[in-house]
């Protein structure tokens, strides 16, 4: 198997413990909230693509982002037309919720570092063998904080980004169970962790 890369995400990640996910909020309220996430802090914006009005908040999400310098990846990218709708919005990144090495390859190829999802030691052995330095961790909430130290032991240069039920309540926990990143979504939408998340934020900063 030919190598594959996405080190490229460890520039994009540093400094950078939260990620935010904007899902099926439609154009103008998917612009609204990444400039809320990057009001926060939060560099690192994924918009998954499920139809074709997600494309167009993708769309319209990188040309917000390219105006502060900001990076906004594509998610829920699970076939190689995700992958060319990803390019083709100016996506950065793309987020998979799970690891399938033919759109780990084409993202790769389309110059688009790719985050696959994981959720078992055999998942994160292939994707190490691929090449890959980074992966998703998904549902990060229902593999719990002991899976990130577990998975620590055998993959020790393995980075994880938490996703799946993630929110200010306990981001922290999974930040100190290992995870390099947690990715949240609804937190943003709830006026009263945005305090807390920029707690995070400082902290693990």
């Amino acid at each position: 198997m030919a190598q594959i890369s996405n080190e490229s995400l460890t520039e994009l990640f540093e400094g950078q413990p939260l990620m935010a996910i904007l899902r099926g909020f439609g154009v103008e309220r998917s612009v609204s909230l990444a400039r809320t996430a990057w009001e926060l802090g939060i560099d690192s914006v994924e918009v998954p693509i499920q139809s074709d009005e997600d494309v167009e908040a993708l769309r319209a999400v990188v040309a917000a982002g390219k105006e502060l310098g900001k990076a906004v990846g594509a998610g829920t990218v699970v076939t190689l037309e995700h992958v060319r709708q990803a390019a083709d919005a100016g996506a950065a990144f793309t987020v998979s919720p799970g690891f399938d090495i033919d759109v780990v390859r084409a993202s790769f190829d389309a110059g688009m570092p790719p985050l696959p999802g994981v959720a078992t030691a055999t998942e994160v052995q292939t994707a190490q063998r691929a090449g890959l330095t980074w992966v998703k961790a998904f549902p990060a909430s229902i593999l719990g904080t002991s899976w990130f130290g577990a998975m620590r032991g055998p993959f020790p240069s393995m980075r994880f980004v938490a996703t799946g039920g993630m929110d200010a309540s306990n981001a922290d926990e999974y930040l100190k169970a290992g995870a390099k990143v947690v990715a949240v979504g609804s937190a943003l939408v709830d006026e009263t962790q945005l305090p807390r998340l920029a707690e995070l934020l400082a902290a693990h900063r």
